[in-house]
Formats: structure tokens, C-alpha cells, sequence
């Protein structure tokens, strides 16, 4: 079957798969992020557990609002900093990010404010480290792990149990997913996410294009230092960012494909549109009548 075609017809398969009484339901586990990143996940988690699958998420202890309300079963771990630490470190990186907004992708990935990312980073050796949390999932036979691809947990998640992965984002730091999807990322057409530029580069801006991505290429492994650590750790031999990446099964990129620029994608990379923190709303309606009032009193 031709690329193309597969490209066409994988969201609509995705879709059958979550419409009840089209397949059997599914056992999933979710490792979603906290802040943003769960005001988007949570609409899609209700909406599978409104169709009939059975849904365990895996949440810290600490969060600001990871797992609240839902109707299905929540299992927390305990985490090695408390909600304070994880408010004061978000503070200063928010802070930081004010005052160093020309930066780049050098500010944000080294500067002053990466103790929130290592609060962050540290979830999976937490998880890990609950024994009866990891027996529970060892004996749950689960589906597939649904999961956000930040904090890299559910990653690992993923990985240890040898379990299909869904990863719903926005988007990956650094090249990570272009390499893992194997898609083809073309430099001299396609600007990186921290540049400034257009989709019509001049030479010398193609030029920096180029070494914003050989940045990302130094910086992105000393960035995930501590999950690469704790998945060396959890599965037991060296492992590498393209090895976590690239088990993931299907992408569902929570934006559009010409809102970051066209460019090769694969077929298990679904574009879902801007799926964000609120359900969209109707426009007000606006009386035929005001306007013909409008018109005659502005013209």
C-alpha cells in the first residue's frame, strides 16, 4: 500500500478503534505530564472512558492537578520533593524565561531555571521505585500506554513492560522526533523550532538553521541526563534517546500540519489538530437586526 494511502486512512483507523461496538475495549494505561500538558491530555482520557475503556493512570503524588475528577482508577507514587519545591523551581523558571526571551535554545535548555526539568525528569525513577505499583502494572496486562512524551516516564513505561505507546504532544524538544519517526527533516527548508525564521530562508539564514540543529544535537543528551540515567537504571543496560523515542507506536500531534511548517512526515504520525486546555465554544450569535441599526447610525 502506497505511503500516501496509509498517511490517509490511519486517523480514520484510529478513530474505529475508539468508536464503542466498532472493536473490543481496550485496557490503557495513561502517565500523562502535569500543567498544560494535562489540560489538554484530560479531554481525550474522559472521552475514552465515556466509550467504554478501562483506564488506570499513574500519577505523582505531587502535581498541581494530575488525576482530579476522573472516573476511573488512579494510582499515585510518592515523589522525592514536595509541592512547594515543585511551585518554587516552576516560579524561578518562569521568571527566567521573562527576562531571557531572545535566548534561543541555548537559555531554555541550560539556563539557571533547569531544577523544575530535574523535579520533572525524576518521576520515572519514583515510579520505579514502588515495587507494588510496578507488580500492579506487571499484572494488569494493559493494551498500550497512553502518554505524554515530556518527562520521558511513560516512555520508559512503555519500554520496561514491552507495551505499545500513543504519544499525545505538541511537540518534542530537540530532533528527537523527526529521528525516532525516521521522517526526513530538510535544513535548508524546514525551521528548526527555536529559530526565528520563515519557511523562505535566505543562504545565511539556512546556515544558522543548520546550527540551531547541531545545539540540539549537544545539549539535548546533557538535558535529559537524568531520565537517560534512570532508564539505564530501570531497564538495566545503556540506553539511548532514539532507543525510548522510537518504540513509541503512534504520535498524535496536537497541532496542525502547516502551523509549524510543511514537511515529510510517516504514517504513524497523526496530526489532531489544536486540541487545548478548554472545549471550544460557538460563536455568539449576532442579531441581523443590530447590524442593519449599526450601519444607519455609523453610515
Amino acid at each position: 500500500m502506497a505511503p500516501a494511502v496509509v498517511a490517509s486512512i490511519l486517523p480514520l483507523c484510529v478513530c474505529l478503534l475508539l468508536v464503542p461496538g466498532i472493536g473490543q475495549a481496550d485496557k490503557l494505561l495513561v502517565v500523562p505530564v502535569d500543567g498544560s500538558h494535562w489540560l489538554s491530555m484530560r479531554s481525550v482520557v474522559e472521552k475514552l472512558i465515556q466509550r467504554g475503556h478501562e483506564l488506570v493512570v499513574v500519577v505523582p503524588e505531587v502535581s498541581w492537578q494530575l488525576g482530579q475528577s476522573l472516573n476511573c482508577t488512579v494510582k499515585r507514587y510518592a515523589t522525592s520533593h514536595t509541592l512547594e519545591d515543585l511551585n518554587r523551581e516552576f516560579k524561578d523558571f518562569a521568571n527566567t524565561q521573562w527576562k531571557m526571551k531572545e535566548s534561543g535554545l541555548f537559555g531554555f535548555l541550560m539556563g539557571s531555571s533547569k531544577n523544575v526539568f530535574e523535579l520533572i525528569f525524576s518521576h520515572g525513577r519514583s515510579l520505579f521505585k514502588d515495587k507494588n505499583l510496578v507488580e500492579f502494572i506487571k499484572q494488569s496486562s494493559f493494551d498500550a500506554v497512553l502518554t505524554d512524551s515530556f518527562d520521558m516516564t511513560g516512555l520508559i513505561v512503555a519500554k520496561y513492560f514491552s507495551l505499545p505507546s500513543v504519544v499525545f504532544t505538541k511537540a518534542v524538544l530537540c530532533h528527537y522526533l523527526e529521528e525516532a519517526t525516521q521522517s526526513p527533516y530538510p535544513l535548508s527548508y524546514v525551521p528548526r523550532a527555536f529559530g526565528v525564521f520563515s519557511d523562505a530562508m535566505t543562504f545565511e539564514e539556512r546556515v544558522w538553521n543548520h546550527f540551531i540543529h547541531w545545539q540540539e544535537r549537544l545539549l539535548g543528551p546533557y538535558f535529559f541526563k537524568t531520565a537517560l540515567e534512570t532508564a539505564a537504571e530501570v531497564l538495566q543496560k545503556p540506553v539511548t534517546l532514539y532507543d525510548l523515542f522510537s518504540h513509541t507506536s503512534i504520535w498524535l500531534l496536537r497541532t496542525d500540519f502547516v502551523l509549524d511548517y510543511p514537511k515529510p512526515v510517516m504514517p504513524n504520525m497523526v496530526f489532531v489538530g489544536g486540541t487545548n486546555c478548554h472545549q471550544r465554544k460557538p460563536l455568539s450569535k449576532v442579531s441581523v437586526v443590530f447590524w442593519s441599526s449599526l450601519e444607519q447610525h455609523l453610515f
